[in-house]
């Protein structure tokens, strides 16, 4: 009788507990996060510049509402992006040293302002430090046809490097980086 008691007893106890043990996730972020990478390929080890970021999609609103013109923004949704250059480069003809930093913008017609800011783990731009800057650069804005609903992130092969390309709705932004 008694060897019929424990395993019951136990069987019982895991049955009852598993309310006590369950976790509870939160469903998917609104503006999930995205890596662009260059080279792209994870074939090649010696990668020279990674981005991490938020990716807002427009639902309906405008991309001047959400990103507006003449003021700092995040670059994405939620955390401010991070941008790690595995060796020093030149970022929109600026010298910049391997690291990790913040990306931030400043829309504008026919152009972005595109910041390097040194604090990390930041939220929005909402402790922006313009002390923090490490570099600014002017980056020209041009319209696509092809509407994007989520903000995107991508790097284009130039000769001697690489292209951040920036884009939501119909304007796209680069920023040349060389290595």
């Amino acid at each position: 009788m008694r060897k019929l008691v424990l395993p019951v007893l136990f069987t019982l106890a895991m049955v009852f507990s598993t309310d006590a043990t369950a976790q509870k996730f939160s469903g998917l972020d609104k503006s999930p996060a995205d890596i662009a990478a260059f080279p792209s390929s994870y074939q090649v080890p010696d990668k020279v510049v990674r981005v991490i970021y938020g990716r807002p999609q427009l639902k309906g609103r405008s991309m001047s509402d959400l990103a507006p013109a003449g003021k700092v923004w995040r670059t994405g949704a939620n955390e401010a992006p991070e941008i790690t250059f595995y060796k020093d480069v030149t970022f929109g003809g600026e010298a910049v040293k391997a690291g990790t930093y913040s990306l931030f913008t400043i829309p504008g017609k026919g152009e972005w302002t595109v910041i390097l800011n040194k604090n990390l783990n930041q939220w929005g731009a909402y402790s922006y430090d313009e002390a923090a800057d490490v570099v600014r650069v002017s980056s020209a804005t041009s319209t696509d046809g092809e509407s994007l609903e989520a903000f995107s992130m991508a790097f284009k092969e130039v000769d001697g490097g690489t292209h951040l390309i920036m884009g939501w709705d119909t304007t796209r932004v680069a920023t040349p980086i060389m290595f």
